[in-house]
């Protein structure tokens, strides 16, 4: 599946190549784009009866809330500490370029900035008031949320409750064969994905705005390298280089749509091939997959050195440090909020003094981060799933759900 993803990403970057040098743009957006839109419309059709049912499974399976509490707490410091990891790496590695890159011109920028929730708005937005509206609009959290009381539910009615589990593993053995039959479709998936993205994007990388991209891929690369690999290694016992063949059909995947929500069926289905625990893994990805940002947060230290230079500020050792403890929170703050990358953006600059306007230099081409940014994240995830199933290798022992796995 890797190889045929890699061919289809490469064969979609040659063809978007041939489309911008003979003016076929509109035919690769008309004709190419509609069917990459149609199978990741298919990804994200079976992400919530996944996610939902999975998650309660999995829940049932441990049959110990307490061992919910301790997955959930291990995943969220997980999440924190490499986002923090993420910020500082991007800021370290633009600094290094920043003298390389030229200044681009900021007068008569105008960028109108989504106001981020607050604290207590992001709390409240958690928690459903209606179980099938988040189910409608896919609204993650709220369906981690629901799946969380089910599972609970079904573990505290005891005898009563296991009509209820055996449905729900049903339902769930049916949505993971309906997965596997989409996920065959990714190589063709991929293609269409990549090319109409190539086409349209391949002029706009020029000048220095190519360095500013080659910097926050620079940054990615080493953050996933280094962080990722000593995670996998230390606390995951697991070699890197396994870690990392096992993820490459994910990874070509979200590099392609962009996507992590549309990402997860794949990347759950990589981590649990890596010996991750089903259990763990069915509560862990989606939540990743809203509020783990570690590529999100390298672009926010990457964009803030060069929104920064090139309005001609030099920002101190103490902004850098409000630079990486508000990317950090943001990450949290904004999780499930549309667009939340460039919100995030906004309230990082706003935090160290910056002209939010700034952020139009970089919109134009915000899909080519993106791409680079949902490929580490997604990562983040599965080495976060790989980790926590290891420290509770012991708890899972007696799970029947990972011993079907297995």
């Amino acid at each position: 599946m890797a190889t045929q993803i890699f061919i289809g990403l490469v064969l979609g970057i040659i063809a978007g190549l041939i489309c911008m040098a003979t003016d076929c743009v509109p035919f690769a957006n008309e004709y190419i784009k509609p069917f990459g839109t149609i199978f990741l419309n298919l990804i994200k059709f079976i992400v919530v009866p996944i996610v939902l049912s999975t998650i309660i499974v999995g829940i049932i399976s441990l049959k110990d809330i307490k061992t919910v509490g301790v997955i959930g707490i291990k995943t969220i410091c997980f999440y924190i500490a490499t986002t923090a990891f993420a910020v500082t790496v991007g800021l370290i590695i633009s600094n290094l370029f920043k003298g390389t890159y030229g200044v681009l011109q900021t007068s008569g920028l105008v960028y109108q900035a989504k106001e981020a929730p607050s604290i207590m708005d992001t709390i409240i937005a958690i928690f459903p008031s209606n179980a099938f509206t988040p189910l409608q609009s896919a609204t993650m959290l709220q369906v981690i949320v629901i799946a969380i009381f089910f599972g609970f539910g079904i573990i505290l009615s005891k005898e009563k409750g296991k009509p209820m589990a055996n449905v729900v593993e049903s339902f769930a053995d049916v949505a993971i064969q309906i997965m596997s039959f989409i996920i065959k479709l990714s190589p063709y998936g991929v293609f269409c994905l990549i090319t109409p993205v190539v086409a349209e994007n391949g002029p706009k990388v020029l000048g220095s705005l190519a360095l500013v991209i080659l910097c926050a891929y620079i940054g990615y690369i080493l953050h996933a390298v280094i962080v990722y690999s000593i995670a996998v290694k230390t606390m995951g016992k697991m070699s890197p280089l396994t870690f990392f063949k096992g993820m490459m059909p994910a990874i070509i995947f979200a590099f392609s749509s962009a996507s992590s929500v549309g990402t997860m069926p794949l990347n759950m289905e990589c981590a649990r091939k890596l010996s991750a625990k089903k259990s763990v893994v069915s509560f862990i990805i989606p939540l990743g997959a809203t509020i783990n940002m570690d590529g999100t947060a390298i672009y926010q230290g990457v964009c803030s050195i060069f929104i920064a230079s090139c309005f001609g500020i030099d920002l101190t050792m103490s902004q850098m440090i409000v630079i990486v403890l508000t990317a950090t929170l943001a990450s949290i703050g904004t999780a499930g909020v549309p667009g939340a990358g460039m919100i995030m953006l906004a309230m990082v600059l706003q935090s160290v003094g910056l002209p939010v306007e700034g952020i139009a230099l970089v919109a134009g081409i915000d899909r080519i981060f993106d791409m680079g940014r949902t490929a580490v994240n997604i990562t983040g995830d599965a080495a976060c799933a790989i980790c926590v199933s290891k420290s509770i290798e012991e708890k899972l022992k007696d799970s029947e759900f990972d011993k079907e796995e297995a």
